[in-house]
């Protein structure tokens, strides 16, 4: 089960925005993902909760931030319920989208379990509900995802196998490097791995 954290910041002029602490593992109904989010003043700022088929698909998400709450799953595309800071307004929302992203590693181990991409396969375009913090506002983008390149490297606790995916926005045509080892991020924009305590999940 790896445990670790992740520090979050702003991609674009690195303002840190939080550190992510975690765990995740395979198991019976697919893979989970826990976090607890901390802010740089050292406060609580939302937390991560996200459970995955086998085939990738969410089947149950709980998000936390700002006193703002997400609780979504696939069903009909995805479908979510949105709750305020005061717990008296929620919104429904539903998209024919394939899963969810948003600014945790999460989401990106997510997706890549979802497509399951192969060295020299063509892209594949997802479509995907963002929740965007510090609001969690959902958003509808479109994204391609292409596996590059799998490499093996030799480490103290056996190879460890990295793949880098290339991700483009389709709305934008901007794109970026996703360094992914099992389920652990290892680099990404906005994302770095600043503490492992045991290896990453090899999938089968």
């Amino acid at each position: 089960m790896p445990r670790g954290r992740y520090s979050l910041h702003d991609p674009h002029d690195h303002t840190p925005l939080a550190d992510e602490h975690f765990h995740c593992a395979p198991g019976p109904s697919g893979w989970r993902y826990v976090s607890q989010l901390t802010a740089p003043s050292g406060d609580h700022s939302g937390s991560v909760d996200l459970t995955l088929d086998e085939l990738g698909r969410p089947i149950r998400l709980e998000l936390h931030a700002a006193s703002w709450q997400v609780r979504g799953a696939a069903l009909e595309g995805v479908t979510w319920v949105r709750t305020d800071p005061t717990g008296a307004d929620a919104t429904e929302g539903n998209v024919r989208a394939n899963a969810f992203t948003g600014t945790s590693p999460a989401f990106l181990i997510a997706t890549t379990r979802l497509l399951r991409l192969t060295p020299s396969a063509p892209a594949t375009r997802v479509r995907l509900v963002s929740l965007t913090e510090p609001v969690l506002a959902p958003r509808t983008v479109d994204q391609s995802w292409a596996l590059l390149k799998r490499e093996t490297h030799g480490t103290d606790n056996g190879p460890l196998t990295v793949d880098e995916y290339q991700v483009t926005a389709l709305d934008t045509g901007e794109q970026h490097a996703v360094h992914i080892a099992g389920d652990v991020v290892l680099a990404a924009p906005g994302i770095e791995l600043e503490e492992l305590e045991s290896p990453p999940s090899v999938f089968g």
